[in-house]
């Protein structure tokens, strides 16, 4: 399998009064066009690596890598301009929360139709078409009618899947997921990441799905990555991830509430297990 988007050696740095900090540490990965998840702790560097392929890690923060090819192209050496002609068209982001992505004062059909016509040339009519299609796509009733909606007006699961539309219509050979349905409710999320992987395996792209659950990275990815102090310190399979072996993950593992639970307490990461592994 040819790659989609090879990294070597990225690293993301800011500054602190007590000296430089490394968020992410030299990790080194690749992504085909398959499905690749990448699970950690709250401040584990998983969204700052996603944030890093798109490069929008603003200063006083820093990106450096020995290699981070998309599809042929150097991102590294890219420009700002030139990184605007891939953001969206080429490689698309879909963030946490739609009530902080949305712009509350444009339709949600202007959105759409903007994702779009930033990147491609559109008639009037072909435009509205291909917007209602997307709404569609990601299972929302009546387009018409919610095309013409505000953000406000809407619930959040239909703003992620609007977010969903806004990032796949432009269709692009990258799909980054940073926890796409942290804000929504358990009935909801399944729906949600449905769509995303029916949608992704339908126009052949690469996905990368940044998440804190493990069971749901399993479930919906080809392989893994596990995240801790901004480092990778463990690759696997999707299915074979209950056999891992390093401490860090067998600890997160381990404390997962199960239906069939019988312990008095789930257990606390044993840091210490892993410091020397």
């Amino acid at each position: 399998m040819t790659d989609l988007l090879s990294i070597r050696n990225l690293t993301v740095t800011f500054p602190t009064p007590r000296g430089p900090v490394d968020v992410v540490r030299g990790i080194s990965f690749s992504l085909g066009r398959e499905r690749l998840g990448i699970v950690g702790e709250s401040g584990s560097g998983k969204s700052m690596t996603g944030r890093s392929i798109l490069k929008l890690i603003r200063p006083p923060g820093r990106i450096s890598a020995d290699e981070m090819i998309f599809d042929g192209i150097d991102l590294i050496r890219r420009s700002e301009r030139q990184m605007r002609e891939i953001r969206g068209a080429r490689i698309s982001m879909i963030m946490q929360d739609p009530k902080f992505s949305l712009n509350p004062v444009m339709t949600i059909g202007e959105q759409i139709a903007e994702a779009l016509t930033t990147h491609n040339s559109v008639t009037r009519r072909d435009l509205r078409n291909r917007v209602l299609e997307m709404l569609h796509a990601v299972r929302i009733h009546e387009p018409a009618r919610v095309a013409g909606l505000y953000p406000h007006e809407v619930s959040g699961g239909m703003g992620q899947r609007v977010m969903i539309a806004m990032m796949l219509i432009p269709e692009p050979d990258l799909l980054i997921a940073d926890e796409p349905t942290s804000a929504l409710d358990v009935s909801v999320q399944a729906q949600v990441l449905d769509i995303i992987e029916e949608l992704v395996a339908g126009k052949g792209m690469g996905l990368i799905l940044i998440s804190h659950d493990l069971n749901l990275v399993a479930r919906y990815c080809d392989r893994i990555l596990v995240m801790n102090g901004g480092e990778i310190v463990e690759q696997c399979a999707a299915d074979a991830l209950h056999r891992a072996q390093h401490p860090y993950t067998r600890g997160l593992l381990a404390a997962i509430p199960r239906m069939d639970e019988d312990r008095e307490e789930l257990p606390v990461l044993d840091r210490s297990a892993w410091a020397a592994a």
